[in-house]
């Protein structure tokens, strides 16, 4: 079946991964991707798809009202599979209300030009929303995230996209639109910007910088191979069903330190360091940041049961994968921190 698709944020990390896939597995499908091009979407990471008969780039601001109608207007989607969104925890202390603007307000004028644009008639239609397990709060030492854990976020990323979850829903109730929601784990693996954990410490390894752990390291998280999602969401968009929230996770529980001591282990390894000289000394613990969550861990049964996906990576397979990937593109890594790519992509779509 033939479908006009708009994937939001697919130039970002886990939207490129999930563009590729789609613009390869699907060429009846026609995948257009529509990105702002902030600091952390990257055209490069999709280089070898870009000239593909079945993509299309639309360089835009979901936040732009007028735009957004526009090319609802202009290109008859019949898919939505939404993943544009502010992301980084530590960002969204510093600047909150850009956090409420993208995720929430985006989120909505993204939802009123679907309920304009398709009337009544949901047939064959679908808004796939893509959010995360942090709306769930913080776990103590036991226990596991289900789809019907109350929300309870605790940092301003969290709440915005708890509350872009919830108009989503509503928008499903007072409409009738269709939608399905997916939270997911923590995500790491190739074109990962390096502000998040994994690729900042691995660059960080790379040029002898600290590896700044906050608090006592025992913060917990799940962790779930990129392309290991992409699946997910392949597998949810064309077998779930609507209305309904599936939470994705990797099985995969580490707490930050001993994360970080085996990336440093396995760094070490490939670049032939002695033990005298060990990346580990490199760890530095900081003062925590306000509201961090203890533990996030995600109870991934309804998926497996209903859908029949499981992750295919494990954390340690992941992780080397991840920095063999990083290792090989140490230009595409320099480029993104110096932000090269970005003045390039602003003269080439003249903003």
């Amino acid at each position: 079946m033939k479908k006009n698709i708009l994937i939001t944020g697919g130039a970002g990390f886990i939207g490129s991964h999930v563009v590729r896939r789609f613009v390869n597995t699907y060429p009846d499908y026609h995948i257009f991707n529509l990105d702002s091009l902030t600091y952390a979407g990257n055209l490069e990471n999709l280089r070898d798809i870009e000239t593909k008969e079945n993509y299309t780039f639309l360089k835009g601001d979901i936040t732009n009202e007028n735009y957004i109608n526009k090319i609802f207007e202009e290109y008859d989607f019949d898919s939505v599979i939404h993943l544009a969104a502010e992301s980084h925890v530590d960002r969204s202390i510093s600047d909150p209300l850009a956090f409420a603007k993208t995720n929430i307000l985006g989120t909505m004028i993204l939802l009123n030009a679907v309920r304009v644009k398709w009337k009544d008639d949901f047939q064959n239609k679908l808004f796939y929303h893509i959010s995360t397990d942090e709306v769930y709060g913080t776990l103590g030492e036991d226990g596991l995230f289900t789809e019907n854990t109350p929300y309870d976020p605790n940092s301003p990323y969290s709440a915005s996209k708890a509350s872009s979850d919830h108009f989503v829903r509503a928008y499903g109730e007072t409409y009738n639109l269709p939608y399905i929601i997916s939270n997911c784990s923590n995500n790491y693996g190739p074109f990962q910007f390096p502000e998040k954990l994994i690729p900042l410490f691995i660059n960080n390894i790379i040029n002898d910088k600290p590896l700044p752990v906050y608090g006592d390291g025992n913060y917990t998280r799940d962790w779930l191979f990129v392309k290991d999602h992409a699946l997910a969401i392949d597998n949810v968009f064309h077998n779930g069903k609507e209305k309904e929230t599936y939470n994705i996770g990797g099985f995969n529980e580490w707490k930050n330190i001993d994360l970080v001591i085996l990336l440093c282990k396995i760094m070490d390894e490939k670049l032939n360091r002695s033990k005298e000289n060990s990346s580990e000394k490199l760890i530095t613990y900081v003062k925590d940041r306000p509201g961090h969550d203890l533990r996030y861990a995600i109870d991934a049964s309804k998926i497996e049961k209903e859908l029949g996906w499981q992750p295919t990576v494990t954390f340690e397979e992941g992780l080397e994968k991840t920095i063999n990937w990083y290792l090989n593109n140490i230009e595409w890594l320099q480029s993104v921190i110096s932000g090269e790519y970005l003045e390039y992509y602003k003269k080439q779509y003249n903003k």
